[in-house]
């Protein structure tokens, strides 16, 4: 046994509004300069829909994570050495920028420079990339609140791998019609293939928190960390020629405060916490023959923080007391490990993702309330959860690789918890035999409750400081944690780039500085 430290997250979809607050907030701190006008660190997709970049899911376009060879060993889904060095400089498996958006802004100087006249002037769009006017097709967040739109929802990569499986259940009328919010940061996995598709080997997982992050320096902008990732997650800089990727917020993380994204989540979705995990598990885990063996394998890895041996072999390894009882009362570790209520996304792709989501309950409850029935019953949502608006099946190929059971089980456990307290709060004798059939008494369901519905601050984000020696210097990079900072990734001053001077077609001198020699 090898234990390490990890910091994970977890989001509670029965919460997200889908107002991108997060995203904002993300955006204004870490990618609010030239050259990531394009990147979204923190995005939030409505599904079904095709996610961002567009059919990110699709791995046999993109082919992204990992894959096991005819010996069942682990092997990069977009090809070992020789092909990447192939395609070093004519990537087939890079999303090009339309996959994403091309980001615009306004030519706001003819709304005060126009001379006077009949007509008012407009402030048409342009290019933020080649400057030239543009007619705007697309955005970070187009399809928003479109997920049972017919024109969109087939586009979704999941629905097509379903169509043949459920087929009429996916049917897109308007009485069926179906959608909810799934947030994305990376997910800081435990196998990331991104850092094994570096061939400069820029990217790396911190020992000390699992986050992983690049080396600018040692960045050489190949791009085959795009690639390699199967979430996308990872984007390049076109003024700077780096990768750049969602960082967790580690200024705010070392001084003991949670992620931007979290702190200013309108709905509080969001937990983040310390999980104890054996490192020596990891290649077996990722490397089961059957994809919805993955789930149940990446639980194995995870180990009990209260557990004395886990204790001893933990303080063995050099991991620091304040962190081994962070992770004792972590909510990421309650809400993955004991109550199982929290499913990681595309657990298929065998990176072992490491941010987790509680799948969403909601319109069970609503559907049942149509038909003249109590909504809010333990027994009439128990069974009405496989006659969801959402399938089952759906929400079982993004979180359990198409397994349906362990979705199942995470929805009867939110219905029972939310049954009971209701009859609580009621005054009424609460059913306990759903709670029976779950395994849970009164005491652990009330701390389930307690956990999504009410935990304070402190209880949601249980994250150890670096060191309270360096707290004070620490708390001042905590709150201008951007990397927008002289000499920083990104920061080529932007008088150097020529934006009047564009032309279409064109790659303006200063966009693409001249990289080091390695």
């Amino acid at each position: 046994m090898k234990p390490m430290a990890q910091l994970a997250m977890v989001m509670n979809l029965d919460k997200c509004i889908g107002c991108h607050t997060c995203s904002v907030t993300c955006k204004q701190t870490w990618t609010n300069r030239a050259g990531t006008e394009y990147v979204w660190f923190n995005n939030v997709e409505t599904r079904p829909g095709q996610g961002y970049p567009r059919r990110y899911e699709d791995q046999r376009r993109w082919r992204g994570g990992w894959r096991l060879d005819r010996r069942g060993r682990l092997r990069p889904a977009s090809g070992g050495r020789l092909r990447k060095l192939a395609n070093l400089f004519a990537n087939p498996d890079l999303p090009a920028l339309d996959d994403y958006y091309q980001p615009w802004t306004y030519d706001y100087s003819m709304l005060t420079t126009a001379p006077l006249g009949e007509d008012s002037p407009t402030a048409a769009p342009r290019s933020s990339v080649t400057g030239a006017p543009m007619s705007v097709q697309a955005g970070p967040n187009w399809d928003d609140d479109l997920g049972g739109a017919p024109e969109n929802g087939h586009l979704d990569p999941v629905i097509g791998k379903l169509r043949e499986q459920v087929g009429s259940r996916i049917a897109f009328e308007f009485e069926q019609a179906f959608m909810f919010y799934l947030p994305r940061i990376c997910e800081h996995c435990l196998n990331p293939s991104c850092v094994a598709s570096c061939p400069s080997g820029a990217l790396y997982k911190r020992i000390e928190d699992g986050i992983v992050l690049v080396d600018q320096q040692r960045c050489r902008g190949w791009r085959m960390c795009v690639s390699g990732c199967p979430y996308k997650k990872i984007y390049f800089n076109h003024q700077t020629g780096k990768a750049e990727k969602c960082t967790f917020c580690y200024p705010r993380i070392e001084a003991g405060q949670p992620t931007i994204c979290s702190e200013t989540c309108v709905g509080r979705l969001r937990y983040i916490g310390v999980v104890l995990y054996d490192a020596e598990r990891i290649t077996e885990a990722a490397s089961v023959p059957d994809p919805q063996g993955l789930y149940p394998a990446q639980l194995e890895v995870l180990l009990d923080p209260k557990d004395p041996e886990v204790v001893q072999a933990a303080g063995e390894a050099g991991i620091p007391a304040d962190w081994i009882t962070a992770a004792q009362h972590s909510p990421v570790y309650a809400l993955i490990a004991e109550h199982r209520v929290a499913l990681p996304l595309h657990p298929e792709y065998r990176t072992l993702p490491m941010v987790w989501y509680i799948p969403p309950l909601s319109p069970v409850t609503d559907a049942v309330a149509e038909t003249g029935f109590d909504g809010e019953h333990t027994g009439n949502l128990f069974g009405a959860i496989d006659a969801l608006r959402i399938p089952v099946e759906y929400l079982a190929e993004l979180f359990t690789a198409g397994d349906p059971d362990p979705v199942r089980r995470s929805l009867r456990t939110l219905a029972a918890m939310r049954g009971h307290m209701r009859s609580v709060n009621l005054g009424e004798t609460p059913d306990t035999e759903p709670l029976r059939e779950l395994g849970y008494g009164e005491d652990r369901i009330r701390a389930l409750h307690r956990l999504l519905a009410l935990a304070p601050y402190e209880e949601r984000y249980v994250i150890p400081s670096a060191g309270a020696g360096q707290a004070h210097d620490l708390e001042a990079i905590a709150t201008t944690c951007s990397l927008d900072t002289e000499g920083g990734p990104g920061m080529a001053p932007v008088s150097d780039v020529d934006l009047a001077s564009w032309k279409p077609g064109e790659r303006p001198a200063g966009l693409f500085p001249t990289l080091p020699p390695r």
